[in-house]
C-alpha cells in the first residue's frame, strides 16, 4: 500500500459522469502534484492488493519502484501521451496515460488499463 496520504485537493467523481464508475476497464486519476483523486470500481479492484479505493489521497509516485517514478514524473512535467501494452499474469492490457485538463488548465494525469483480447482483430480503414 502506498504509505502516505495527502488532503485530496479535488474529485473528479464529483462531477464527471456515472458510467465511469462501472466502465469496464481500470482508471485511475490523479491531480497534477500527482495526489490520487479518482479511481473506478475495476481500478480499484485491480489495486485491491494495494488498498484500493484507500489509496485515494495517496501520492501515485509512492506506489511505483524509483525507476517508474522518474519516468512518471518526467511525463506528468512535459504532459507528454504514453501508450504502449503489457502481458502479465496471462493477460494482455492496453496502458493509456495521459494529462487531462478542466477548462483548458492542466489539471493533472489519467491512467485508463483495457485487457485486450488475444484474438482482437485488426482492420485498416485506409484500405476500404
Amino acid at each position: 500500500m502506498c504509505p502516505k496520504k495527502m488532503p485530496m485537493t479535488d474529485k473528479i467523481g464529483d462531477y464527471g459522469h456515472p458510467w465511469v464508475k462501472e466502465f469496464p476497464g481500470a482508471i485511475v486519476v490523479c491531480d497534477k502534484e500527482g495526489v490520487l483523486i479518482d479511481l473506478n470500481d475495476e481500478a480499484a479492484a485491480m489495486f485491491a492488493d494495494k488498498g484500493g479505493m484507500r489509496l485515494l489521497g495517496s501520492v501515485i509516485f509512492d506506489c511505483h519502484p524509483e525507476s517508474c517514478r522518474a519516468k512518471l514524473k518526467a511525463l506528468m512535467n512535459s504532459r507528454q501521451k504514453n501508450i504502449y501494452t503489457i502481458q502479465k499474469d496471462g493477460r494482455r492490457e492496453l496502458i493509456f496515460q495521459t494529462p487531462w485538463y478542466r477548462g483548458g488548465q492542466y489539471a493533472g494525469y489519467l491512467e485508463l488499463i483495457l485487457e485486450l483480447p488475444w484474438d482482437m482483430p485488426h482492420f485498416n480503414r485506409d484500405e476500404e
